[in-house]
Order: C-alpha cells, then structure tokens, then sequence
C-alpha cells in the first residue's frame, strides 16, 4: 500500500495523518495542481458541490450519493474549510482525492481557501 493509498483510507476514516505526512500530502498535492490548466474542459456528466466548510460526513455522503470516486467526476467549487469541526479532515480527504484521482475531481479555491478568511474564521490556527 503507497502512501497516499494509506493516508486515503484513513481520511476516508475520519482518521487523522501525522503533520510530516500532510506535509508531504501538500506537496504531492502541490505538484499536480501546477500541472493542471487554470482552465479545465471537464466532460459530462459531472457532479458540481461547494461551501462544505468542513462538514466532512456531508461531503463524504456527497460522493457516495454521487457514485464516487474514480466511477464519477466532481467539481468542488470551494469554502472546503472553516465553520464546521472537520475542515482538517475535509481537505485532507480532498487532496488524496485528488493527488490519486487528479481528472476525476477538480478543486476550485474558494474564499475561505484564503489566508485572511481563515484567520478570521479559525482554519489558520
């Protein structure tokens, strides 16, 4: 089992990873978002959600009810963190998305993906 195939299963798990381990997630995560166009073509039938704000049961009820992943594609359309209790695990599960299925779910930052919004909104800390 890789990595990011360990760190998926423990995110999907509400688990969390150790700081070195999100810190590497970063960086793979990094690395495939410098690769991908500012524009995506993004092929039918695609599922659309945004303003999880960490309410990662939601989200994960969100792909199941969407067929999951890699069988469907989704566009997250941003706001992943503040608010909720979960905005760690939400992103985390969201990257290792991404990272082991990068044209099977396009992430678009929102807001709150914004240094000043999760300082005042409490990501940050």
């Amino acid at each position: 089992m890789t990595d990011i195939d360990k760190w998926l299963e423990d995110s999907w798990n509400c688990k969390p990873i150790t700081e070195s381990s999100v810190r590497s997630l970063c960086n793979m995560v990094k690395s495939v978002l410098v690769d991908e166009s500012n524009i995506v073509v993004v092929d039918a039938p695609v599922k659309i959600a945004g303003d999880v704000h960490g309410q990662f049961f939601d989200v994960k009820e969100m792909f199941k009810q969407g067929g999951g992943i890699p069988e469907g594609k989704f566009i997250m359309i941003g706001d992943f963190v503040d608010r909720g209790y979960n905005s760690v695990e939400t992103i985390t599960l969201l990257f290792c998305l991404k990272v082991k299925y990068p044209d099977r779910i396009f992430l678009l930052r929102g807001n709150h993906e914004c240094r000043n919004i999760t300082m005042l909104y409490g990501f940050l800390d």
